[in-house]
């Protein structure tokens, strides 16, 4: 019979003992660690871990067990069992080339994730989610007044409830959430930027690239915050380009790097190897 296995993540104060009172535990509790990773920040003194163990006991035991270790430390922590999928949910506008990447990553089990529901302001892809079993909810916004764009997120909010959802992903969501609406998904909101940010922020970034000869292009994968495109960066990925390709191509060039990105920092949230620190964050890979 497989042992268990089991992800612990964490930050906390930097101290002396941090590993050692860690290990201790896991060790009293019969774990046996398969992989461990760490980053000390000394610019804030805050250290982060990510450790990957088996043990023969229960998750709500082993998070019982680490508890009072956290609250000494002072520790954001999270102690999972590996085998558990993260719950994810799709919002889409028109182009749809993000969800049609993400659906067969998964199809193929090259993303472990669930995909229980897909959210769109258009009907465009009603027939894709629908080729994969999955519910599509389109909840329109015609007129995009302020109490349309509340009565459409309080729906919104209805199919995170309903699904059990751990992460929401914006793969090419062309809709700009509300401030109440992020601070309720903080640290559980994935966005693509069809940009290598901080440059080009808002709308045509790859116009402005050209009109800047600029001679790399990205694509940026970050959290959501209320500040739009500013959130905490998690994968970006670039392509170099010239002088000769037009702006419509640096979009085509764009929409790969963007697929590839967004896979990334999905699979990552998912694996829970990301750790928020201030504006940036910790990738374990």
């Amino acid at each position: 019979m497989t042992t268990p296995r089991f992800i612990l993540k964490l930050s906390c104060p930097d101290r002396a003992g941090i590993v050692h009172a860690v290990t201790g535990v896991l060790l009293r509790e019969g774990g046996n660690i398969i992989t461990s990773h760490q980053h000390g920040d000394a610019d804030h003194a805050r250290f982060f871990m990510r450790i990957e163990f088996e043990a023969a006991a229960e998750e709500a035991a082993l998070q019982a067990a680490f508890a009072p270790l956290a609250a000494e430390f002072a520790m954001d922590w999270e102690l999972v069992a590996r085998a558990r999928r993260t719950r994810v949910l799709l919002l889409v506008s028109k182009l749809g080339h993000c969800l049609n990447d993400l659906l067969f990553r998964v199809q193929t089990g090259h993303l472990p994730i669930e995909i229980p529901a897909i959210v769109s302001n258009h009907r465009d892809f009603y027939q894709l989610a629908a080729s994969h079993n999955i519910p599509f909810h389109h909840f329109p916004l015609l007129a995009a007044t302020d109490e349309q764009k509340a009565a459409q997120e309080a729906k919104i909010r209805d199919v995170i409830a309903e699904n059990q959802i751990d992460l929401v992903v914006l793969a090419r969501y062309m809709q700009i959430l509300s401030p109440e609406l992020c601070e309720h998904l903080s640290g559980r909101a994935i966005n693509i930027h069809h940009s290598f940010l901080p440059s080009f922020k808002g709308a045509k970034p790859y116009h402005q690239a050209y009109e800047r000869g600029v001679k790399l292009i990205g694509a940026t994968a970050h959290y959501v915050t209320s500040d739009l495109d500013e959130g905490p960066i998690i994968e970006q990925e670039v392509a170099r380009i010239d002088h000769s390709m037009p702006p419509e191509q640096l979009v085509g060039i764009g929409r790969d790097m963007e697929c590839v990105a967004l896979a990334r920092a999905i699979q990552w949230h998912a694996e829970h190897r990301v750790l928020l620190n201030g504006n940036r964050t910790v990738v374990f890979r």
